[in-house]
């Protein structure tokens, strides 16, 4: 479970607040505030260290949850081996690899630094059920044209019924006024008067180091997806919507992929899950009837009273990748802007003003687009895309280098 999945759903059931008025705005302020440990806990069967999240609740004017630090987790089936849980980068990871097997039981332990003690039910691992393929479908959603990507699977036993999905994008991206070089300041001397040269840094260039024209941006989903066949006459899911993406959407305008992965829930897993999805909607968040508490199956050892949100889940997972080019979905339509304004910012370097005024740093003055060029270099506020001496063209970093929002790191996976 992504901890943004839940935020809504915390503030929902916990705070009670003040409602935004229809006419003017109004800051929402909490009034009362009722703390309790969230605990995030899917375990699966891929071998792999297992993770798990618990921070608490937090108020609506503070910045987000924090992390619980020195709890002593751990998992154990009921064959009696025990899975430590150490923290690693604000969650807690498996100290080595493990799976859910089927037909074990498996709990969760939880011991927190102040002496809470929490502990989940008896969890057994669900149908191992493969997603079968992942469709692309030009279709037309609220009024603009895209790519849906749907889930195909099939359980031929009828015993999933109950799904949740989550995926991992990747898009390939690529600067579009990249220059293999660029500019430095040099040293200057402090000759002013009479020299065609007036005191300012020289600017020189340097060759690139490293990959910085094309990159690679990766996304996690951040809702929640759910669906059933329990209506239908085979546990089949055909086509389930998992993203939408518009056809003027950068994140597709070159290479993209997505990982599509499946976890089959319990009817318990599935039913907190969509009770929690129901509840984060904007009309409940901001509804003056308060929805009541949800339990899941996480509970206070220590204190029965205590109010715990979370489920401890042990599901079977099963995921499929894709790959498209943009004129693999629309062959006839013009790929999208990117989503940076790249046009250039024109220089004159030797452009100093025609009423300098010296300083300490500049004895020769200041001023001109020849300084706010050097002041631009020096802050890296804008990148040498090309000149034709003395004008050099700018141009925003992002339009000039990629590593300034995205990794240059070519993912394994890729293709």
């Amino acid at each position: 479970m992504k901890t943004a999945l839940i935020l809504k759903f915390i503030t929902a059931l916990l705070l009670f607040t003040s409602i935004v008025s229809c006419t003017e705005p109004y800051q929402i302020q909490t009034e009362t505030f009722e703390e309790a440990y969230v605990i995030e806990a899917t375990i699966t069967n891929e071998l792999k260290k297992q993770q798990i999240k618990i921070s608490k609740t937090y108020r609506l004017e503070e910045n987000g949850p924090t992390f619980e630090s020195g709890a002593d987790v751990y998992v154990e089936d009921d064959l009696g081996n025990q899975y430590e849980f150490a923290e690693q980068n604000n969650v807690y990871e498996s100290t080595i690899e493990f799976q859910a097997l089927p037909e074990r039981q498996y709990q969760l332990f939880i011991n927190t630094a102040d002496g809470r003690e929490y502990s989940s039910a008896k969890e057994t691992l669900t149908t191992v059920t493969e997603i079968e393929n992942l469709s692309t479908t030009v279709v037309s959603k609220d009024n603009q044209t895209g790519v849906e990507i749907g889930v195909n699977s099939y359980d031929p036993t009828g015993t999933s019924k109950y799904y949740r999905y989550e995926y991992e994008e990747t898009s390939k991206v690529t600067a579009p006024k990249w220059n293999r070089f660029k500019t430095i300041l040099l040293a200057y001397p402090r000759i002013c008067e009479g020299t065609e040269f007036p005191g300012f840094e020289t600017i020189g260039f340097e060759l690139r180091t490293g990959e910085s024209k094309v990159c690679f941006t990766t996304k996690n989903s951040i809702e929640i997806l759910l669906t059933s066949t329990v209506s239908l006459n085979e546990d089949r899911v055909t086509n389930f919507p998992v993203r939408f993406i518009a056809n003027t959407d950068y994140t597709i305008a070159e290479r993209y992929s997505i990982l599509v992965k499946q976890y089959v829930q319990t009817l318990e897993a599935y039913t907190f899950y969509k009770t929690m999805k129901d509840m984060s909607g904007s009309e409940s968040l901001l509804s003056p009837k308060q929805p009541g508490f949800i339990n899941g199956n996480i509970k206070s050892v220590s204190n029965p009273k205590e109010k715990v949100i979370g489920f401890f889940e042990v599901a079977s997972v099963s995921s499929k990748r894709i790959f498209f080019n943009f004129h693999d979905i629309f062959p006839d339509t013009l790929l999208p802007s990117y989503p940076w304004d790249c046009t250039e910012q024109v220089f004159n370097s030797m452009d100093f003003g025609t009423n300098p005024h010296p300083t300490p740093e500049y004895p020769c003055g200041t001023g001109g687009p020849g300084l706010t060029l050097r002041s631009a270099i020096r802050r890296n506020t804008l990148l040498f895309y090309r000149e034709a001496f003395p004008t050099f063209y700018m141009v925003k970093p992002a339009c000039g280098d990629c590593t300034t929002f995205a990794s240059n790191i070519v993912p394994p996976f890729w293709q």
